[in-house]
């Protein structure tokens, strides 16, 4: 395969077009109109709302497209490194804790809703130690970089984060009792609402999505745990469901008086990759070296961003 047909490959396999060919070609119009069809539809619509967003700062708002090319460029690069590393931690936290399962489920609506809320406490604590403890955050910060907030953030991730998320959302459905078959089905949902949570402001102003945000995590949720706004920091670690949120005191509202300020509390420069996706590996290295006592050196690890060894 030469340079240009990898490069069209690639294409292909962002905008996810190729599964839906397949799809059809199969089974015609009625094989889409099946679960697999109709959701690898929404899958491969997604890419295309973020291109919308492309050309609407483009032309329409005249902002450039500077705030999507990191994401997208670390989106590549993850597509190299990751992908297989994730496939490979979850298939072998299925293989080991599967034994230890304290239950079993069957692909039944009552089963689902219950793999879904077990799915999104593995989420939780997943994202919940990404904030929290920071060798963690140095996997999470590139997502949190960008000083706005559209689609092309949610393919802004360190290339091992993919593979931590996995060990703890799958273990965590597995050792509940989530069949392989009903996890499968719950992560495509998982996916395609992660992607919509992630878009614009100007495509989607009002994000609170009415009655609906009180029952679920909306993309205004997420506005609020992408900003650097004191009273937004650290919340709603949620995907769709806003109940581990809620049990935990970590949720919040987004508020008419406080419009979020997206990013990070560490002067970045979110147009520079090096920056982006390194940055908080190169300030811990440097916090760790020049701490006094391994204790000190151990607890930068560990400690949330923003920790010093020196404050009262």
């Amino acid at each position: 395969m030469n340079i240009l047909e990898k490069i069209g490959s690639e294409v292909l396999s962002f905008f996810r077009v190729q599964h839906v060919f397949l799809i059809f070609q199969k089974g015609g119009v009625d094989a889409l109109l099946t679960f697999e069809g109709i959701t690898s539809t929404i899958l491969c619509l997604t890419p295309f709302i973020l291109l919308y967003e492309m050309i609407r700062s483009l032309f329409v708002l005249k902002k450039g497209i500077n705030v999507f090319i990191v994401p997208l460029l670390i989106d590549l690069v993850n597509r190299i490194f990751s992908r297989l590393i994730s496939i490979s931690v979850g298939s072998y936290m299925i293989i080991l804790f599967k034994p230890y399962a304290i239950l079993k489920t069957e692909l039944t609506w009552y089963w689902f809703i219950y793999g879904y809320v077990a799915w999104e406490l593995g989420h939780y604590i997943y994202h919940y130690i990404c904030h929290r403890v920071r060798f963690f955050w140095c996997l999470h910060s590139s997502h949190h970089a960008n000083e706005s907030i559209n689609m092309s953030v949610n393919y802004s991730h360190f290339f091992l984060e993919g593979p931590f998320a996995d060990s703890i959302r799958v273990s965590t459905c597995i050792l509940l009792g989530v069949s392989p078959s009903m996890l499968a089905l719950i992560v495509v949902i998982d996916w395609i609402w992660a992607e919509f949570n992630h878009i614009s402001e100007e495509t989607l102003k009002n994000a609170r999505l009415g009655v609906l945000g009180n029952f679920i995590l909306t993309p205004s949720h997420h506005r609020v745990h992408h900003s650097r706004n004191q009273i937004y920091l650290d919340k709603n670690f949620g995907n769709l469901l806003n109940i581990w949120d809620k049990l935990f005191q970590t949720y919040q509202k987004e508020l008419q008086e406080v419009k979020p300020e997206y990013g990070i509390t560490r002067k970045v420069n979110p147009y520079s990759f090096s920056d982006v996706y390194f940055g908080e590996i190169i300030a811990l290295t440097k916090d760790v070296y020049l701490a006094p006592g391994l204790r000190n050196k151990l607890l930068y690890l560990i400690m949330p961003p923003g920790w010093k060894h020196n404050s009262n």
